[in-house]
């Protein structure tokens, strides 16, 4: 075998590493060996870890990506009904066993590309009804899908149709949350801090909530404008700020001071046709710690593929090979709080990983589509 990009730091020994009850064991292990895995020299890599997507959704929004390649931006979408609304009206619309058996179907797509964990969002519910609903579902998922799923509760992604702010926020509040804890239905939450989504009052409510309930906090921050959101989530301990495409260097340090982890998102930016890019460098030269993720979504990001985010976080953001592959393995994996048990291949950790027949890592970096493991692997079992 061969170690993936970044040496060490996301692979394990550059010959062998064995197995034992799904996961990596010190070298030497004892007891006799049962199963030998001859990789022929190929690459191997950690399973890729996908943190932030919103693969559960029914419907499609191709209207509104003609709209917007006309012209037409995506707030202005949103302020006449379309956007995220649409999307709720449609999962509010479908059965469960629709929902299950698309989501299904996703999730194996990701998985023939060698991701071995999965974040799902909620956020297509907009009321406590629905978004338990497609929080128990996601566990339903959880069961039946060959990769770990890593769900969010993301109540807190539009303001619903008709509803005052301030109420909507209560609901989450006083109603959704300590259930989603009771029920540990998701161990984090996520908030949309923007001008056409929720404001700081109502995202420092929520974080305040969720901490009290035990429950990790997220947030989308800075990605059309910049609100403030980044240094808010910052000091609330946020897992990790997403977007950040306006983003200053003043963010940069809080999220350093914090250990939150910046999770770009280079699909929407594309889709949208944005020119901001994330401060990079600024992020760099603080020393936080980049992820990178697909932002599957049905209207801002449309791209069913990591490695297509891969491609695009270093042609359009100028990663490097070696930050754009430690972005969808190690700091994907602290991004979900996961860095105990998935992101690397090293001792304690769990046996997910996939067998790339390439000349190197970074040629996943280079080549955009017609690239597949030829082997993936979750708890030491190929899938």
């Amino acid at each position: 075998m061969q170690p993936g990009a970044d040496g060490a730091a996301i692979a394990a020994d550059a010959d062998s590493f064995r197995v034992c009850e799904g996961r990596i064991v010190e070298l030497p292990a004892t007891g006799r060996i049962h199963d030998r895995l001859d990789c022929g020299g190929r690459v191997v890599l950690p399973g890729f870890v996908d943190c932030h997507t919103h693969t559960m959704f029914a419907g499609d929004r191709h209207a509104e990506f003609t709209a917007r390649l006309a012209g037409e931006s995506y707030e202005a979408i949103a302020a006449r009904g379309g956007g995220i609304r649409a999307t709720v009206a449609a999962v509010r619309a479908a059965s469960d066993a629709e929902l299950l058996d698309v989501t299904l179907q996703r999730v194996a797509a990701f998985a023939r590309e060698g991701v071995t964990t999965l974040e799902i969002k909620s956020g297509y519910g907009l009321d406590v009804a629905t978004e338990l609903r497609l929080l128990t579902l996601l566990r339903t998922v959880a069961a039946a899908a060959p990769i770990l799923i890593e769900p969010t509760c993301l109540a807190a992604h539009a303001l619903p149709s008709g509803r005052d702010r301030v109420e909507y926020v209560s609901d989450i509040i006083e109603q959704l949350l300590p259930r989603v804890a009771a029920l540990h239905l998701a161990a984090t939450i996520d908030v949309y801090i923007e001008r056409l989504a929720f404001d700081i009052e109502d995202a420092q409510r929520i974080f305040d909530c969720a901490r009290r309930l035990g429950l990790n906090v997220r947030a989308h921050t800075e990605q059309l404008s910049h609100s403030g959101g980044t240094l808010a989530a910052a000091r609330a301990g946020a897992l990790s700020c997403d977007h950040l495409e306006h983003a200053t260097v003043a963010d940069a340090h809080a999220m350093a001071q914090a250990g939150s982890i910046a999770v770009l998102l280079p699909g929407a930016y594309y889709c949208l046709r944005e020119t901001q890019q994330p401060p990079v460098e600024a992020l760099r030269q603080a020393g936080v710690a980049i992820a990178l993720a697909s932002d599957f979504n049905p209207g801002t990001s449309p791209i069913g593929s990591l490695l297509v985010a891969l491609h695009l976080g270093v042609v359009l953001f100028g990663l490097t090979p070696a930050e754009a592959l430690a972005g969808i393995t190690r700091e994907a994996a602290a991004a979900l709080g996961r860095s105990h048990d998935i992101g690397t291949l090293a001792p304690g950790k769990l046996a997910n990983f996939a067998v790339w027949d390439l000349p190197a890592p970074e040629s996943l970096t280079y080549q955009l589509g017609g690239l597949a493991p030829t082997s993936v692997y979750v708890r030491g079992s190929r899938i």
